[in-house]
């Protein structure tokens, strides 16, 4: 309650209501916001406005300002990622605008791909049919329509959290347009030799029958068998077996070397007595694998842990040994009903990737089921030549051959039934004959992080299998490198945060070769054709009437043409053969700068990517690459991630938790502003925290946001340009809060600028509820009601509150676009305009004034001093309203009395810091003060004593 509503209060008392001779602040814009109501609203005025359009024509003649939207996928509802990320990029597009650019803004989506094929299988598996039975025509059109349904309602998710954009012309990957440009991309790659089908282990999920990049995997605690096996050696040192671990014995007939470490210590130990165990299960006393007498080859610093594994009590370590050159046996070699298929020697072999971390100091090899294996395998020409080609062990499901002996038919991971993702029979099977063989010396579990898939977060395994790559060692016509070209364009980028680049760097460094196939049905095809060496039929008008028909008929044409219109007469379908694989759609998607910048006429490359810190291995680095292959550079000039959303412990949502804050229920609830808060006062380049209490204290903060304009709007009532007072002619305390405009209008530019979106409101939002409501308007309150209308120092104050409003709205209408639009239209009513078609107004350099703020900062400091000591005397109720207190106030400082009476402008500064602090009257006196005075820890040289 303010003083003056107080003396009103108690002349209505007396009889008299003196509020009609007050100018009392008067508005429409209410105390309560009411967002979830009023949101809706407002999107509908803008909808029916062409608020976006409208911002295209305004700024058709500015400089250019592009933020590529990195496409969300077209499956489900929004999570509070997607709307942290969409808000993000809502700031900088209405900030870059607003600061005068031409800041367009297309939303993307990406339409293709496993997620989708998956649900549409569903709906089919659910009808009793099977996706093989289903027409490819049939099945591709059920992936666009559920796709499509998709788009529509996330578009509408996005448009209510207030992200605008040109949601009636979006890019998807799969309009017919883009995925002709997708397959002009690709061609780009194929035509220029930078495309070869290899053999060679990839990650490969048995239960989607397809291969996967890297950027579709996700890593997950898993539960696995381990296994100690002996190999015995053949050529090297009698009588003994080098011993392998590992935590995948289905690996173990695609088994064709061990590594070891040529660094390492290597001992021969005999086996001198052996213990006991017991079966967990039956309780049973057991006889160990170990066998008294036998010698085994193992690195010394792990001995022990493999003696404890299995249970040997006595041992002697015979002497050192070089396994080198050493030649062993397979552990199934010889074995009756194997027909010799494992009669093959196994190579002794050195890896730079063996170490001492577990195990036994060998690593098993099976070229067929492991990066690093095939990189032995590929980089020894003696394993080459022992080993032209790599086995082929397991199917598409994950089920060993009908040509490997013993475990044909076997799965590694189950594919269907209610057990789909869970270990299948292949690990026991192996493990059963191992134990039949005589080679297992011990097993047992072990958790550990392993690749899931993403989508279906079943269990992957690696497997050898024919695919096509893009090569990034392959020199071109240019003498360089795809890594090389990728690795330069990153450093030619800006990273926000600086050390993101560190993470992209590595990973394009250390990356292998791109795999773009997908056994898959819905997507871009590759559409090349390949003889039966793998080579690509290179021919300009071959992929010109290809082109043709996807600009046409889209990518449902490749599979619906037949084979032959394509090739024409000068090539024949028995020589070559039509790929169908489909490519992995994060080239769909690392092509779009080319249909949606290149394409709609953007300026290219774009100013700004923007995505959270997983894109680093995803959409950044995709679109990176195929960027780099067609054109030699980054497709973006600035990269900003942000961190991921956490409950507001720190930890990972999860439904099963009940710890999963919905921006649907916030929306709902608050309303978007708020959740548009939380993002601005988060610090996006970490991990961000979200929940009920976080929002609310958003809610609260807004609250007092609100009430700030509100008061503003109150006050402005009736406000005209005849009322302005000029600059030089207003009291000190206007022409400082003229210096404040101007210190906030080059932090809030630039804040924006940088996207420190958090550091940029936490300005705005000090000097509202500091400067603004806390010293300024509280002190200017009797000079608003009480002061003539002609008056300078109430002009003067409304000029100033005009100006701050003119600011305010601008600087925040980024961030809260609904409560800024209200706030504006509320006063400046209008059908057709929006704050949203403003400029942030730019602010006179003359309004600066340093010396007077360094003047005002020492009145604020002796004024706190003061009211803090009320504050004290109202909580002792010793006085009520400060008016009822005339401090006596001793300032030490030469220099702080100075800068009272510089302050009160030739008037008394008593009087002046009685009408500062809100009080009925001040004496100032030079000194220390007494003991008892009232201090502040942090004001030195002010002590007050607060008089009635």
């Amino acid at each position: 309650m303010t003083d003056s509503t107080e003396k009103t209060q108690a002349a209505a008392a007396a009889g008299r209501d003196y509020r009609e001779t007050l100018f009392l602040p008067k508005t429409e814009f209410p105390m309560r916001a009411g967002l979830p109501k009023a949101e809706p609203a407002w999107l509908e005025r803008w909808a029916k406005l062409g608020l976006y359009e409208r911002m295209r024509a305004d700024a058709k003649d500015r400089t250019p300002w592009i933020l590529h939207d990195g496409p969300p996928y077209a499956n489900g509802h929004l999570h509070i990622g997607h709307a942290l990320n969409k808000i993000l990029k809502d700031f900088v597009v209405r900030s870059r605008q607003m600061a005068g650019f031409d800041a367009s803004y297309v939303p993307g989506w990406d339409c293709h791909g496993l997620p989708i094929e998956w649900k549409v299988e569903e709906a089919y598996r659910a009808k009793g049919k099977k996706k093989d039975d289903v027409p490819v025509d049939e099945f591709r059109k059920a992936c666009r329509d559920y796709a499509d349904e998709w788009v529509g309602v996330q578009t509408e998710e996005f448009l209510r959290l207030g992200v605008v954009g040109d949601y009636k012309n979006p890019y998807t990957t799969m309009a017919y347009s883009s995925e002709a440009a997708i397959v002009a991309e690709f061609l780009k790659f194929a035509t220029t030799g930078q495309v070869y089908r290899g053999s060679k282990p990839v990650m490969w999920s048995p239960v989607e029958q397809t291969a996967l990049a890297e950027a579709e995997v996700e890593y997950q605690d898993h539960t696995s068998h381990t296994i100690w096996v002996r190999f015995p050696v053949v050529d090297g040192v009698e009588d003994a077996s080098v011993l392998i671990w590992t935590t995948t014995p289905w690996t173990i007939p695609g088994n064709r070397a061990i590594a070891f470490g040529a660094s390492l210590n290597y001992g021969l130990y005999q086996v001198d007595a052996v213990g006991e165990f017991v079966d967990p299960r039956t309780q049973e006393k057991l006889t160990p694998w170990a066998t008294v007498g036998e010698k085994l080859v193992v690195a010394d610093a792990l001995w022990d842990g493999v003696a404890k594994a299995a249970k040997i009590d006595g041992f002697k370590r015979l002497g050192d040994a070089d396994p080198s050159g050493w030649v062993c046996a397979h552990p199934f070699r010889g074995l009756d009903g194997a027909d010799g298929y494992f009669n093959f020697d196994v190579p002794m072999l050195p890896g730079d990737h063996v170490t001492e971390e577990a195990g036994t100091g060998f690593v098993h090899t099976a070229p067929s089921h492991g990066q690093e294996d095939y990189d032995v395998w590929a980089n020894t020409p003696s394993f080459r030549a022992l080993l032209p080609t790599l086995p082929d062990m397991v199917d598409e499901r994950g089920a060993y051959y009908d040509h490997v002996p013993f475990f044909a038919g076997e799965q590694v991971v189950r594919t269907e039934g209610k057990k789909v993702g869970e270990d299948g029979g292949a690990n026991p099977a192996v493990i059963k004959k191992l134990i039949e063989s005589g080679a297992l010396l011990a097993r047992g579990r072990m958790t550990h992080s392993y690749p899931h898939s993403w989508r279906s977060k079943a269990p992957l395994i690696f497997r050898n299998t024919p695919q096509w790559f893009i090569a990034l060692d392959r020199r071109g016509s240019d003498g360089k490198t795809l890594r090389e070209k990728a690795l330069a364009a990153i450093d030619a980028v800006t990273w926000h945060p600086e050390g993101s680049i560190n993470r992209i760097r590595a990973m394009v460094a250390d990356r292998p070769d791109w795999l773009i196939s997908r056994q898959r049905a819905w997507g871009v095809p590759l559409t090349i054709f390949a003889d039966k060496q793998g080579d690509i039929l290179q021919d300009e008008a071959v992929n010109a009437r290809i082109l043709k028909a996807v600009e046409v008929g889209g990518a449902d044409a490749w599979f619906t043409t037949p084979a032959q219109e394509f090739l024409g007469n000068e090539h024949s379908t028995d020589e070559w053969t039509k790929v169908e694989d489909i490519l992995d759609v994060w080239f769909d998607s690392g092509s779009t700068h080319a249909f949606t910048l290149e394409g709609r006429g953007y300026p290219w490359p774009a100013d700004l990517y923007l995505e959270g810190s997983d894109q680093h291995r995803g959409w950044f680095q995709s679109s990176l690459l195929e960027a780099c292959g067609t054109r030699g550079m980054a497709p973006y000039k600035e990269v900003l991630t942000h961190g991921f959303v956490m409950d507001e412990q720190g930890e990972k949502m999860a439904k099963s938790k009940g710890n999963v804050t919905s921006p649907a229920e916030v929306t709902n609830q608050f309303g978007a502003d708020i959740l548009r808060l939380w993002v601005a006062t988060s610090d996006y380049e970490s991990d961000l925290r979200v929940g009920p209490n976080i929002i609310q204290a958003n809610v609260d903060g807004y609250r007092r946001l609100r009430n700030t304009l509100r008061y503003l709007l109150g006050a402005l009532d009736g406000f005209s340009d005849a009322e302005r007072v000029e600059t030089k002619d207003m009291p000190g305390l206007e022409r400082w809060v003229l210096h404040r405009v101007a210190e906030l209008d080059d932090v809030v530019r630039d804040g924006y600028a940088r996207f420190r979106f958090k550091e940029s409101f936490a300005e705005l939002f000090r000097f509202c509820t500091n400067d603004l409501s806390a010293f300024y308007l509280d002190v200017r309150k009797d000079a608003l009601y009480c002061d003539a209308p002609d008056s300078v120092r109430r002009r003067a104050c409304r000029t100033v509150m005009d100006i701050v409003f003119d600011r305010l709205t601008a600087w925040l209408a980024p961030i809260l676009p609904f409560t800024m639009e209200e706030a504006w239209l509320s006063r400046f009513p209008s059908d057709d305009e929006s704050v949203h078609l403003r400029l942030i107004p730019e602010t006179p350099s003359a309004w600066r004034d340093p010396a007077l703020a360094a003047r005002w900062a020492r009145v604020r400091k002796v004024r706190r001093a003061v009211t803090g000591a009320l504050e004290v005397e109202r909580r002792e109720k010793r006085i009520g309203a400060s008016l009822e207190a005339a401090p006596v106030v001793h300032v030490a400082s030469d220099d702080d009395r100075a800068a009272l009476a510089a302050a009160a402008e030739g008037g008394d500064p008593e009087a002046f810091l009685a009408e500062m602090a809100i009080t009925s009257g001040a004496r100032i006196v030079a000194g220390d003060g007494p003991a008892a005075a009232f201090r502040l820890d942090d004001v030195a040289g002010v002590a007050v004593e607060p008089a009635r």
